[in-house]
């Protein structure tokens, strides 16, 4: 990623920055619980990003709202944002895929491992369930409606995300093409 341009660099600034403000401000509008584009930016950080800034994208998405809305127990913070820093090392794994199939597993993966790992750290680190099997039992299925709504919201997510950036490229790739295209007859008359 070192010899990327100067342009690849700013358009990727572009991109992060565009997806770290979508991120804030998707957890501001009304929305079902859990139901927010965070892990699908960090799996698309993964797959299309450098490994810097993949991962600074939904830390800085979610420091900054954290910031507005309200900070709570720094351990729960820390599986929070570790989850989703793990999305991203999913995301550069399935950056040698590409494939729709492989976006929306990564998509599923991401909100299985975000709801074990955060229901786990429920669990650990309050007082809210016992600290035995049945608690734990208990602290996951009290959490199953969260779950589903990171599941929709994922998946929505990623595929708006994943689609317009090839989409994009696409077009691009077109633009390019016709403008390649109508230069050689001018290129050949001269």
């Amino acid at each position: 990623m070192k010899n990327k341009s100067k342009k690849a660099k700013i358009l990727e600034l572009f991109v992060a920055l565009a997806l770290i403000a979508t991120g804030v401000a998707f957890r501001f509008l009304p929305h079902l619980p859990n139901f927010t584009p965070i892990g699908a930016i960090a799996l698309f950080g993964g797959v299309y990003l450098s490994r810097r800034m993949a991962i600074a994208m939904p830390i800085l998405a979610m420091a900054i709202s954290d910031f507005f809305i309200g900070s709570y127990e720094i351990k729960l913070m820390m599986a929070v944002y570790g989850s989703f820093v793990l999305t991203v090392f999913l995301g550069f794994w399935l950056k040698r895929f590409k494939k729709y199939h492989a976006a929306w597993a990564g998509s599923l993966a991401s909100a299985f491992l975000f709801f074990a790992i955060t229901n786990f750290a429920v669990w650990v680190f309050t007082p809210w369930y016992p600290s035995n099997l049945a608690g734990l039992i208990q602290c996951y299925v009290m959490a199953l409606p969260f779950l589903k709504n990171d599941l929709m919201g994922t998946l929505f997510y990623t595929g708006i995300f994943f689609g317009m950036y090839e989409l994009a490229g696409l077009l691009i790739k077109k633009y390019v093409k016709n403008q390649e295209r109508n230069l050689c007859p001018k290129i050949i008359e001269k």
